[in-house]
Formats: structure tokens, C-alpha cells, sequence
């Protein structure tokens, strides 16, 4: 079965681009001019990831986001004009997976939609439970606990808790987290890393202001605590 995307943006000429390339490419598309029209639509279709655009009429992308990861954790990648990074790191901060920055070209786009999508499958290859401290993670399931609690990541998240965990106490890079997220370089920032981490120590860290699982390692990069 095909895997369904919800492409919003107000501008038709865009949707219409995009919807033809999905299609071709054998996706099924779905589309919507704003925020509210993609609540509706996302909540009827249930999508397996979403293409948002940040600045719309009625309701922005921002909007959307703050509305929708209250319901689900649904990959979305964000379509955006702007280039400041400020905005790209606050779409993230909301719960947005991956951004790709207008004007783009399909094949990228249709990578980064391939890329979000494996990390937000379900392989059961060298699947595998990892425990440290108070924090469980299946790989299998796609579950997180932290003592006994479940806790709700976006794919994002949980594949970066998933990498610093499989080697508690190893240093790894921006770079290498961004690498190996993304599984391609293309337009991808360090900065997204950061934004990532801030996240998951607000969900898994007792005190995330002087985080116990996470530990930063300065001017280098992060590593999970060995105990």
C-alpha cells in the first residue's frame, strides 16, 4: 500500500507540483492550502507524514504543529521560504522532523520524505532492547520508558536517543548525529542536532537544565552516560 502524504501550502502551483511528483513517484498524495484545512485533512487521512508549509493564512505552520503533536507524532518535514535559522530551529523546537528550504528540488524533497520515513518505520532487524539507568528503549516496538514511565518521542528523537544509547559513554559529533539521522547530508545543520537534544532532555531528563543522560561534551559534541 502506498504511503500517504499530506502536502500543505497556500500557494496551488506548489501543491500541485508536489502532488504530481509524489504521485509519479508512488505515494499517495493529499493536500491542503492551510492549517486548519491540514487538521482536517490530517485527522481524516490519518497521513504517514506531512509537507508544511510555515507561513499561511487562517492558521501558520507553527500554529499547526502546536495544534497536531498534542494528538499524534506524525513525521513532518517543513517547507519553508524563510532562511533565517531562527525559524527553522523553532519549527523543529515544535516537533518538526526535517526542513527543506524553498525553493527545493524534487528529488531532494522526495529523499528527505524517504530518509523521515525509515526513521519512522518499524524494523525488526537487529531489533533490540537497550536499558541505562532509568531509561528503556525498544527498537522493535518504538517504545521509550523512563522508570516505568512511557514517553512519546517524534522518530527524530527517538533514533537519536537510540544512537547515544547503543553506545553509552562514546562522544559523537553534530556531524555524525546529523549523518547518521538523515542517512544524507544534503542541506542538513549541526544546529538541528542541538534542537533535538534540548527536546529529548526536556521528555527523558529528571532535571533537564542539568541534564544526567545526556551529557554535553563542549566543543565536540554529545555522549550517553555509562551509568
Amino acid at each position: 500500500m502506498p504511503k500517504t502524504i499530506l502536502v500543505v501550502d497556500d500557494k496551488a502551483n506548489i501543491r500541485n507540483l508536489v502532488r504530481e511528483y509524489l504521485e509519479a513517484e508512488n505515494f499517495r498524495a493529499v493536500t491542503a492550502s492551510n492549517g486548519r484545512e491540514a487538521l482536517y485533512a490530517a485527522r481524516q487521512e490519518k497521513p504517514d507524514l506531512i509537507l508544511l508549509d510555515i507561513m499561511m493564512p487562517e492558521m501558520s505552520g507553527y500554529d499547526f504543529l502546536k495544534t497536531y503533536r498534542k494528538e499524534r507524532e506524525t513525521p513532518i518535514i517543513l517547507l519553508t521560504a524563510k532562511m533565517e535559522e531562527t525559524d527553522k530551529v523553532l519549527g523543529l523546537e515544535l516537533g518538526a522532523d526535517d526542513y527543506v528550504t524553498k525553493p527545493f528540488g524534487m528529488k531532494e524533497l522526495v529523499a528527505r520524505i524517504n530518509a523521515v520515513l525509515r526513521r519512522a518505520g518499524h524494523p525488526v532487524a537487529d531489533a533490540q532492547v537497550l536499558a541505562v539507568g532509568g531509561i528503556r528503549i525498544d527498537k522493535e516496538c518504538r517504545t521509550v520508558t523512563t522508570c516505568g514511565q512511557s514517553v512519546n518521542l517524534t522518530p527524530s528523537e527517538f533514533d537519536l536517543l537510540y544512537i547515544l544509547m547503543s553506545a553509552p559513554g562514546r562522544v559523537f559529533s553534530r556531524s555524525d548525529l546529523l549523518l547518521k539521522l538523515q542517512g544524507i547530508t544534503l542541506e542538513g545543520v549541526e544546529r538541528t542536532i542541538d534542537v533535538h537534544i534540548r527536546n529529548l532532555r526536556l521528555k527523558i531528563e529528571p532535571e533537564p537544565a542539568q541534564p544526567h543522560y545526556i551529557e554535553t561534551v563542549f566543543g565536540v559534541g554529545y555522549r550517553f552516560a555509562t551509568e
